[in-house]
């Protein structure tokens, strides 16, 4: 037994070895075709031509308004993308604009006409992930994007190469740099929600109009896409169960600093007993022994559990302009090596869908009782009032909570409390709802 487990040993050895070193011999030279040179694909220009190793250059930046200055030869800049899409030469476009719809215009065409692609646009890949995926594999094309996600923390890759689905437990973090910043500062110097989004916007780690970042879709759009890399599910960002951080308030943050607890926007994705996958994104009290509750400013942490290896977790900043450069680069560097995801796990996936059949435990706090139904928890297991402000503590299904009105009422804030999914086993029957009610005084 022990020589034929060796045997096999040697012979996967051999392999591996050799169809590593062929595809180490394949290093191509990448020729770029751009576009945006903010300040994220100027710092790529810069690097690439500070680091001749990289065996990449660009041809020619597509921008979008001709007369505004900029630090590079004007015979390489042209606003016409099919400049770039139509060159032969050109066998790489690296994409970094804002725009979602000419984003998908620019890749599309770009995979078709058998280009890799690089892209930094989490909303436009969340929202056309599937026929993404499907032209990458059609054209034999390589459509790679860590920078959508998490910055400069390689998360991508990770779930891709090293963790297998069956063992994959859950994936949690903060994943928007921008709404983290705002959160701490909330917290450690007690700034106000607007003056800590002035000073983020100042520093560059939130856009002139932030919605998509404090809303928390942004969060949403990246957790569509470490489902696909993480469990095989492709999931539209518009079906997950979201909140941002608009709704929070002054007294939220006294409760979370009365209980020790930090107030983090975290999306995450949970295999449940039953096999399924449940995710969403909601602001969460974190306790002091989560490694989550040390990262703030505009850093990002994710924390991967699996059944052999328990839990990991990965650190680094997740909004500036070297952070997503710093991801940028990577795949630019991988391409060299004809790189590309292979989706195994989509490729073997038993679910389509996620599980929404859960329950949360969840703080609310509101001015008063007209503004939620009472009648939507499954439990009531505190409830205070103070002069500004009420809140309880409950549980409630997971679905009730995402169709329900008062969810996005500005005037009332949710925030998952530590622990707070309960499996269907795990809750007393409905008909304790009534009797938890009257125990805490509310009815």
């Amino acid at each position: 037994m022990l020589l034929h487990l060796l045997f096999w040993y040697v012979l996967h050895f051999i392999f591996y070895k050799r169809k590593n070193n062929r595809n180490m011999s394949v290093h191509n030279k990448l020729v770029i075709g751009l576009f945006g040179f903010g300040v994220v694909g100027e710092g790529i220009y810069k690097v690439l031509k500070q680091t001749p190793t990289l065996n990449a250059s660009i041809k020619k930046v597509c921008i979008k308004h001709a007369n505004k200055k900029r630090d590079i030869d004007d015979s390489k800049l042209t606003t016409d993308y099919d400049l770039l899409l139509e060159d032969p030469e050109i066998n790489l476009v690296v994409e970094l604009i804002n725009d979602t719809e000419e984003a998908y215009k620019i890749v599309t065409k770009a995979l078709k006409n058998g280009k890799n692609v690089v892209s930094a646009n989490k909303k436009m890949i969340a929202e056309n992930f599937e026929e993404l995926v499907q032209l990458q594999d059609q054209y034999g094309v390589s459509f790679l994007y860590e920078a959508a996600v998490c910055g400069s923390i390689p998360i991508i890759r990770n779930l891709e190469e090293y963790y297998d689905n069956d063992l994959l437990q859950s994936v949690s973090g903060i994943v928007n740099g921008s709404t983290n910043y705002i959160l701490s500062k909330i917290a450690t110097e007690g700034l106000s929600y607007s003056e800590a989004l002035s000073r983020a916007q100042q520093l560059g780690f939130a856009e002139s109009d932030p919605m998509l970042d404090v809303s928390g879709r942004d969060a949403v759009n990246k957790l569509s896409i470490l489902l696909a890399h993480a469990y095989g599910l492709i999931v539209d960002p518009q079906k997950i169960l979201y909140s941002g951080i608009t709704h929070l308030q002054e007294a939220d943050a006294a409760f979370a600093k009365e209980k020790s607890y930090k107030i983090k926007l975290v999306a995450q994705a949970n295999k449940l007993s039953n096999g399924k996958v449940s995710a969403f994104v909601l602001p969460q009290f974190v306790p002091v022994d989560s490694q989550l509750y040390n990262v703030s400013d505009e850093y990002n942490g994710v924390i991967v559990e699996s059944k052999l290896a328990d839990k990991q977790f990965l650190y680094g900043k997740g909004a500036g302009r070297y952070p997503t450069s710093s991801a940028v680069i990577s795949d630019i560097s991988a391409l060299q090596y004809q790189y590309k995801y292979e989706y195994k796990k989509l490729k073997r996936r038993d679910n389509s869908s996620l599980f929404s059949n859960i329950f949360l435990k969840v703080y609310v706090s509101f001015n008063n009782w007209s503004e939620i139904n009472k009648w939507d928890f499954e439990q009531v297991l505190e409830f205070h009032s103070t002069e500004k402000r009420q809140y309880l503590i409950g549980v409630i299904h997971m679905e009730k909570l995402l169709h329900s009105t008062w969810f996005t009422d500005p005037l009332v804030s949710v925030i998952l409390w530590p622990g707070g999914i309960i499996e269907q086993d795990a809750i007393i029957t409905n008909s304790l709802k009534k009797v938890s009610l009257q125990l805490a005084g509310i009815i």
